[in-house]
């Protein structure tokens, strides 16, 4: 009776977010108050804490060194609190503070005098979770960071640091909540002296080699930085079973039981469609379809490919298609335990088989134990046409873009795309494929008679007219923004709703990195492609282009190089990969390691990186003849009449500059010549800016015929068109301090070499030292100054 007079309690679970100063008890009496008070100043001016206070959430301020405020119903306010508190403490550096978050019973007491306060064993996992970390960290408990992998945008941020023993011997699996506008340290110094009770699962650098030396294995320690280099687990690397979320999903190629082995693309378009649908699902973490091709036929265990590709489950399948009917047969399998979770038959008629997909879908969010949300329910089941033959066209072009990656291919599905809206006008994911693909064709220069502006947009548009809630529709609206408007900040926010809608999508993470460097923001385009990295894993195309547009941008090297031999792994034989593999070597100026690898490339692969590659290391050791030779064999190698794209055309202009050093005047004049008419073959002609820089291309053709004023005006003119583009500008500024340099500007040109010292996309000091474009300034100290690196 004594105690119920003494107080009120009362059971709930909460979501608590546990706040401390670290260093408190060594601070001054006064340095103490101050720092407390402005603590309690921050937090009770952030949003979630008014909110939470004006909605009667248990608030208990920190007392003393630090204290818990703990909210109802909300699993994201203690994130989006302890976000607002981190950001605000950046101006404040002498407050350190770290954060531990956790959900779980909290008791709630009022005493006789009316005070509330908190307890229980929810504040105490979060103490717990919390003492984990140094000065700068937000960390979570594994509990709140499932219930946050629900919501795509923190999923970026999630960075599991495996198992710790806490206080008393109880075991905690921490998560460290990572947000590059709060700049919160990578690795807790816990992690390095708590052994590890259970599997870990560190996504960077430091993860790995204090992992590697609380176990003092140096073996592993080297497995490990091998591991890092290639930005998470090779695909054939073993990644813990108990660390996979069970509600992971592969979906491997299906069997095509046709008689006719022509309808693979119908096969491989069944598969394609639900993982599509799947993707669409936030709550579950599906592989995207590049990185399961390679199990069409390798006889590999299921549990070994739960481990390759970090899934719990895999979906299998055959599609039999006989004239007018198809039978398409799945089974979900659990990967560890080989566990047949659920299986189905369906016969349908040729024009009702759109249905299926969504089905499979909605079955396996059940199996998984996944609720989908109403928007989820529609996107998944949601019928793209009730026209067979336009479907069959769209299949089709799925098929040919998906197993192929040049100009060629792109324009036969192209192709496919528009025949499948003129089978059905209203079939808006053809309308979206077709945007996508005239704007990749437009943003490269090929056949811009056909792949205008104007048609990239009417695609876009009728897309988005008939499926304004399609996580597709939202792509093409972005690929025009971003290639043909070259509207970055509209462009990302296109792609913003394309991920919300499709936040399993490896594309939309893709395209989201593309459009950051753009921007400059590098750090979040870096996530993003760790994001799509994650999500498709054996893409060795992806890989290709973090190392070579990536990380070589921003002069991390060995990061380059290890994406690239990463592709390189699961694709050994692969020529562009090893192209750009060298390319990265030329820049880093290790110009013998990359003639090694462009000796891997069989002499008769000419595709543009290959050329480019061997183009550049000529160049670069000054073999102006087998210049020529290149370029004049790649250019042998294209059709007759057929216009020149800007690859083609700068390697024109490049073999021009070879034959004026070799004496060939007239060579290079109708080199040059042949260069101007492919850019601009009016004087009325516009030249737009593009991917590949085709203005610049433009100035050095100018400048090789000694058109001064035409070479500098229209090299300054290519800077103004890429202004803002962080990757184009600096890229245009190069030719222009090369032109400067040319016509004796010599101090023009000089003075712009600093800055592109440093910026990301910019020069480096091995392309000072060894590309002959520079030899105009070799006498100058101040040049010789820079190429020593000073």
């Amino acid at each position: 009776m004594v105690d119920e007079q003494k107080s009120k309690l009362r059971l709930e679970i909460a979501h608590v977010l546990f706040i401390d100063i670290v260093g408190y008890s060594k601070l001054r009496t006064n340095e103490q108050s101050a720092q407390i008070e402005k603590l309690r100043e921050i937090v009770r001016g952030t949003e979630q804490f008014r909110t939470a206070e004006a909605e009667g959430k248990l608030i208990r301020l920190p007392t003393g060194d630090g204290g818990a405020l703990a909210f109802r119903n909300n699993p994201e306010a203690p994130v989006l609190c302890a976000e607002e508190i981190a950001k605000a403490l950046t101006s404040y550096p002498e407050i350190r503070v770290r954060m531990g978050i956790h959900s779980g019973p909290v008791n709630e007491v009022t005493d006789l005098n009316e005070q509330a306060n908190i307890a229980g064993a929810g504040i105490n996992i979060a103490q717990r979770v919390m003492d984990c970390g140094d000065a700068g960290h937000i960390l979570l408990s594994r509990h709140v960071a499932e219930d946050l992998e629900h919501y795509p945008r923190w999923q970026p941020y999630l960075h599991s640091l495996g198992d710790f023993e806490a206080k008393h011997g109880q075991v905690i699996s921490v998560v460290n909540f990572y947000n590059h506008e709060i700049g919160n340290p990578a690795v807790p110094e816990a992690f390095s002296k708590n052994a590890p009770t259970g599997k870990t699962a560190p996504t960077n650098r430091r993860h790995y080699l204090i992992a590697a030396m609380a176990i003092g294995a140096l073996i592993l320690l080297a497995a490990i930085a091998l591991l890092f280099r290639s930005g998470r687990n090779e695909a054939g690397s073993a990644t813990s079973l108990a660390s996979i979320s069970e509600k992971s999903i592969a979906v491997l190629p299906f069997e095509n039981l046709s008689d006719d082995k022509s309808n693979a693309y119908f096969t491989d378009g069944i598969q394609d469609e639900i993982l599509t649908r799947l993707s669409k699902i936030a709550a579950l973490k599906v592989i995207s379809r590049t990185s399961t091709t390679k199990y069409k036929s390798a006889p590999e265990s299921l549990r070994d490919i739960g481990k390759q590709l970090g899934v719990a489950n895999v979906l299998e399948g055959s599609v039999q298609k006989i004239a007018n009917a198809v039978h398409v047969n799945v089974q979900l399998i659990r990967a560890a335990t080989d566990e047949h979770l659920w299986a189905e038959s369906y016969n349908r008629k040729l024009d009702d088989v759109f249905g299926v997909e969504g089905e499979v879908a909605n079955a396996i969010a059940d199996q998984l134990n996944t609720k989908l949300s109403g928007a989820e329910q529609k996107a998944v089941a949601e019928k793209p046409t009730q026209n067979a033959a336009a479907y069959d066209a769209y299949l089709r072009g799925l098929n040919i873009e998906h197993n192929n990656y040049n100009y060629d291919a792109y324009v036969q599905a192209e192709h496919n795309y528009r025949r499948a809206v003129e089978l059905d006008p209203n079939f808006a994911l053809a309308w979206a494929r077709l945007a996508i693909l005239r704007s990749f064709l437009n943003f490269n220069a090929i056949d811009l008679n056909t792949y205008t502006a104007d048609s990239v947009k009417q695609a876009a548009d009728r897309a988005m007219a008939l499926a304004p809630d399609a996580g597709e529709s939202w792509i093409a609206q972005g690929s025009y923004r971003y290639r043909i408007l070259r509207d970055f900040n509209s462009a990302l926010a296109a792609y913003e709703e394309a991920r919300k809608r499709m936040p399993n999508s490896a594309l939309v993470y893709e395209y989201l990195g593309f459009i950051l460097r753009r921007l400059g923001r590098w750090q979040e385009a870096e996530t993003n492609y760790k994001k799509a990295i994650e999500l498709d894993p054996r893409d060795v195309q992806l890989l290709s282009a973090v190392g070579n547009e990536f990380y070589m941008y921003l002069r991390r090297f060995d990061d380059a190089l290890a994406s690239s031999d990463r592709a390189l792994q699961i694709a050994p034989d692969a020529a562009v990969v090893h192209a750009s593999k060298a390319v990265v070597l030329q820049t880093a100026g290790r110009l013998d390691e990359a003639r090694q690898e462009l000796a891997l490339v069989p002499n008769d692969v000419l595709d543009d990186w290959v050329v480019a590659a061997h183009v550049t290391q000529a160049m670069y050791e000054r073999r102006f003849g087998d210049v020529i030779n290149i370029v004049e064999r790649k250019l042998n190698s294209l059709p007759p009449n057929q216009p020149l794209d800007s690859f083609a055309t700068a390697f024109l202009v490049q073999m021009g500059q070879c034959q004026e050093r070799l004496g060939q005047h007239e060579a290079a004049r109708q080199a040059f010549e042949r260069a101007m008419r492919e850019i601009k073959p009016t004087p009325d002609t516009v030249v737009r800016p593009d991917a590949n820089g085709t203005p610049s291309i433009l100035a050095q053709a100018y400048a090789g015929l000694n058109e001064k004023e035409n070479a500098l005006q229209q090299a300054a003119q290519a800077v103004k068109d890429y202004d803002g583009d962080a990757i184009n500008q600096p890229q245009a500024e190069v030719p222009l301090a090369q032109i400067q340099a040319r016509f004796g500007d010599i101090d023009s040109a000089i003075a712009a070499l600093p800055n592109l010292l440093e910026v990301p996309a910019g020069l480096t000091v091995a392309s000072l030292k060894f590309d002959p474009l520079w030899d105009a300034l070799r006498k100058d100290p101040r040049f010789q100054k820079l190429c020593a690196g000073k």
